[in-house]
């Protein structure tokens, strides 16, 4: 694996804040609990190890051993979640024993009884954490349609709707492969889509099993095709591979660029930021990308991160776009809104022209999804001029 400074750099800082969230943890179990010399040294080096997981991860590559590197893949997202929860529980029993503290000076009064045990807390706060996590196994898998239905007047006589189907952030990896891929492919078939579209990493590292996966998007029939763009990942997994993958399962991939589907829906989509960052292109220019869409047709924007620049929402009728899986793990949610002010779900932009930002159809890192759950997403493009319109999303939704 080639190291350079960026990487490093972000190592470092990874390492710090990820170092913080464990040695947090530590102090509150050695707070609680008397720990004789042997344990005290097991615990620091488990967490240690632990906290290295992600690096050793990122170094093993595709090149470890199979069985070894998923091990370790699966031990290192696993505990990330556990250890982010434990976090956030354990800060939330803080900020209550700080409230505590304040009124008890304040009042002039004896208030500490109402904190409870350290090890009484503690023991609540990893079982607390341990059945979110479990309980988030099963909503990461719980993949459902979201359907969404748009009233547009660009649909020609005689086409009563028109059905897009969108995929984001499926983050194929060696955690994620041909089980989750015959899930999606399951239901995207079922919803008889007439356009398919990938709104950006659909691949990360370490997936072995490419091929397979391949093949089963490969099957999904369309009406008009299959479009994706670049997420941030595709370029972090390097976007040669990322490229040849999703060009494999049967995705035209739109790289600032725009293409007509058929006489009346024109599609465009723009590479993520990331490739400026990896020095892959010199510029992205949005504006010359929607320029091309043409007044009189139903214009897709596919774009990655859910981001807008007001000149181009007047060229569009709606841009499609994931990346923030809407936090993925409760409270991060609260984190993703404070950087994004489009999170998950359809907005209004004004003119006729609509955003929506998908929660994400898998997960990065944690395999877990907590009040945030996953999503394909249904767009039917409905007809105003058809009376027939109304027969179609009774039978599908």
């Amino acid at each position: 694996m080639k190291l350079n400074f960026g990487f490093l750099f972000f190592i470092g800082m990874f390492l710090a804040l990820y170092g913080s969230l464990h040695y947090y943890f530590y102090r509150k179990i050695t707070k609680a609990f008397n720990l004789a010399f042997v344990p005290h040294i097991i615990l620091i080096a488990v967490l240690c190890l632990l906290l290295f997981t992600p690096v050793i991860m990122r170094m093993m590559d595709d090149s470890g051993p199979e069985l070894l590197s998923t091990a370790v893949t699966y031990t290192g997202y696993i505990w990330m979640g556990i250890i982010f929860m434990l976090f956030a529980l354990n800060l939330v029993v803080d900020i209550y024993s700080l409230i505590i503290y304040i009124s008890s000076r304040i009042f002039n009064a004896s208030l500490t009884d109402l904190i409870p045990d350290k090890k009484v807390t503690l023991i609540a706060v990893i079982l607390i954490a341990a059945g979110i996590n479990i309980y988030g196994l099963f909503e990461a898998w719980n993949i459902k349609p979201e359907r969404v239905v748009i009233d547009t007047g660009k649909l020609p006589d005689g086409v009563a709707s028109l059905r897009v189907v969108q995929i984001s952030d499926v983050h194929f990896s060696r955690m994620s492969g041909v089980k989750l891929a015959n899930k999606i492919t399951d239901i995207v078939t079922d919803l008889n889509p007439d356009i398919l579209v990938s709104t950006g990493d659909l691949i990360d590292d370490g997936l072995r099993e490419a091929d397979k996966v391949q093949v089963l998007f490969r099957s999904i029939k369309t009406g008009y095709g299959k479009f994706a763009v670049t997420g941030n990942h595709e370029f972090y997994a390097d976007i040669k591979k990322s490229i040849k993958f999703t060009e494999g399962c049967g995705f035209t991939l739109l790289r600032n660029r725009r293409v007509e589907v058929n006489s009346f829906v024109n599609l465009a989509g723009v590479d993520d930021p990331a490739a400026n960052r990896e020095g892959l292109v010199t510029s992205i220019n949005e504006s010359s990308v929607v320029d091309q869409f043409a007044p009189d047709t139903l214009n897709i924007f596919l774009k990655h991160q859910p981001v807008i620049k007001n000149e181009s929402t007047e060229k569009f009728d709606i841009q499609l776009s994931g990346h923030t899986h809407r936090g993925q793990i409760f409270p991060f949610t609260l984190i993703v809104g404070t950087v994004f002010k489009y999170v998950s779900g359809k907005y209004y932009l004004g003119d006729d022209t609509y955003l929506y930002v998908s929660r994400g159809t898998g997960t990065w890192g944690p395999p877990i999804r907590f009040l945030a759950p996953p999503e394909i997403t249904v767009i039917d493009f409905i007809n105003l001029k058809s009376k027939k319109n109304k027969v179609r999303v009774q039978i599908n939704g």
